[in-house]
């Protein structure tokens, strides 16, 4: 990884998450999708549910420990396949910046209209 690629990178890291939920919610509600959907697919890839999700929100939590302090990354994460951001998920090296494009990925399949049982890799 370069210089450059890891200052990108670094920054995307240190983002609130509280500040993307709400365009993961835009980008699902402007395709007919719900905040609830949005939550099921952020509950089944990392474990947090309603009220943990709730806390990470009030308590600002940057990319980086929303992952980091996930209760339980789903272990068919790595069926996440597909181009986000003109790189192929499975293929990202590094595991923080991947888990950001699996969620990206998630949403963006919801807001295309897959069915929740596609978008959880038929593993509900």
């Amino acid at each position: 990884m370069n210089f450059f690629r890891e200052m990108k990178n670094t920054r995307i890291f240190k983002t609130p998450f509280a500040s993307i939920y709400p365009l993961y919610i835009q980008k699902a509600e402007k395709k007919g999708r719900t905040r609830a959907e949005v939550d099921a697919v952020i509950f089944w890839l990392t474990g947090y549910d309603k009220q943990s999700l709730q806390q990470v929100i009030e308590k600002n939590s940057d990319l980086e420990t929303f992952f980091a302090q996930a209760p339980q990354m789903n272990p068919y994460a790595s069926k996440i396949t597909g181009v986000i951001c003109g790189y192929r998920v499975e293929e990202i090296q590094d595991q923080l910046m991947q888990k950001i494009r699996y969620l990206d990925k998630l949403i963006d399949e919801l807001a295309k209209g897959k069915t929740m049982e596609k978008i959880f890799r038929q593993v509900i």
